[in-house]
C-alpha cells in the first residue's frame, strides 16, 4: 500500500513539475538543403508529448549553421497566433546546431510532493535545508526553466569539418557542450560532455544519458561531472539519445520562490558512419 502511495505521489510530481523537455527533429539525419521540422516534447523516460509552450514563452530560438552566425528564429513567430514556427532549413552541409531557451515559471507543490521530487532529483542539500528551518511540510514554491539543444547532420559526416559549431558553448544557464562531434562517432564509442553554468564548468552535476533505439528508450547511465565538469558517456548501439541535467539553486529574493531550477537537454543521433 506505501509503495502505491508513493508511485502515485511521484506520478503527480511528475506531471505538475512536466519534468523533461528536449528538442526532437523528425530526422537527425537530412541532405543539404532540406527543411527539418524540431518537435518540442516534454515527457518522461525520453517518451514525450507535445509541448504546449507558445512563442511568449521563449527567451531564445537560434539556429547556428556550420561555421555562419546564429540565426533568430523568434523572428518569423507568427504574432497573431503566438505560434512557435520550428521548421529550420539546413542549407549547408555538416553539423548544425539549435538551441532554445524559455523564461521562469513559477509551480507551487504541496509539502510531500516537493520532497517527494527533491529526493528523486538528488537535491539533499535543499531537502537538509528544509528539514533544519521546519519547512518539510511546507509547500515548495520553485521557478523553473528549461534549455534545449539539438544537433542535426546534413549530408556525410567530414573529419574537416573546422567550424566545430557542434561543441560551441552559446551561454546557455546550464548547458551541455559536447567534445567530440556525435555524427563522427561509431556505436561503441564514447562522448565526453562538459557541463557548464553560465559558461563555466561545475563538478558535481548529476547527468543523465537516455537511448531511443530499436527497443523503445531506456535510461542508459547516471553519473555526476568531474572537477572539470566532465562526463564521459558509452554509446553503446545506433539510435536517437537525449543527455539531461537539472540544477537546483536557492531563488533571488526578488522573487515568490523559493528554489530556481534550469533543466538543461541535448539531443542527437548515432549510426554507422556516412549515414543519410
Amino acid at each position: 500500500m506505501k509503495r502505491a502511495l508513493l508511485f502515485l505521489l511521484l506520478l503527480a510530481t511528475t506531471t505538475v513539475l512536466a519534468r523533461e523537455f528536449w528538442l526532437a527533429p523528425v530526422r537527425f539525419w537530412v541532405e543539404p538543403g532540406a527543411a527539418v521540422h524540431l518537435q518540442r516534447l516534454v515527457g518522461d523516460n525520453f517518451a514525450g508529448t507535445a509541448w504546449p509552450g507558445r512563442n511568449a514563452r521563449l527567451t531564445a530560438f537560434r539556429h547556428y549553421a556550420p561555421g555562419q552566425p546564429p540565426t533568430d528564429l523568434l523572428t518569423d513567430a507568427a504574432p497573431a497566433t503566438d505560434t512557435i514556427q520550428s521548421t529550420v532549413a539546413l542549407r549547408q552541409p555538416g553539423t548544425h546546431l539549435v538551441t532554445l531557451e524559455t523564461g521562469n515559471v513559477l509551480a507551487t507543490l504541496p509539502g510531500a510532493q516537493f520532497t517527494a521530487y527533491l529526493r528523486e532529483e538528488g537535491f539533499n542539500y535543499a531537502l537538509a535545508q528544509r528539514e533544519q528551518r521546519g519547512q518539510t511540510n511546507e509547500p515548495g514554491r520553485e521557478t523553473y526553466r528549461r534549455c534545449a539543444k539539438t544537433l542535426v547532420q546534413a549530408g556525410h559526416y567530414s573529419a574537416a569539418d573546422t567550424a566545430r559549431t557542434w561543441g560551441r558553448p552559446v551561454g546557455l544557464a546550464l548547458e551541455l557542450v559536447p567534445e567530440q562531434n556525435p555524427y563522427g562517432l561509431s556505436p561503441g564509442a564514447a562522448l565526453t560532455v562538459r557541463v557548464l553554468v553560465t559558461g563555466r564548468p561545475v563538478a558535481g552535476q548529476l547527468v543523465r544519458l537516455w537511448q531511443h533505439g530499436s527497443r523503445g528508450p531506456a535510461l542508459l547511465t547516471k553519473l555526476y561531472s568531474n572537477q572539470n565538469g566532465r562526463v564521459l558517456l558509452h554509446l553503446p548501439t545506433p539510435g536517437e539519445y537525449l543527455i539531461s541535467a537539472v540544477r537546483l539553486e536557492a531563488a533571488s529574493a526578488t522573487t515568490e520562490a523559493d528554489w530556481q531550477s534550469t533543466w538543461s537537454t541535448l539531443t542527437f543521433g548515432l549510426a554507422d558512419r556516412n549515414r543519410l
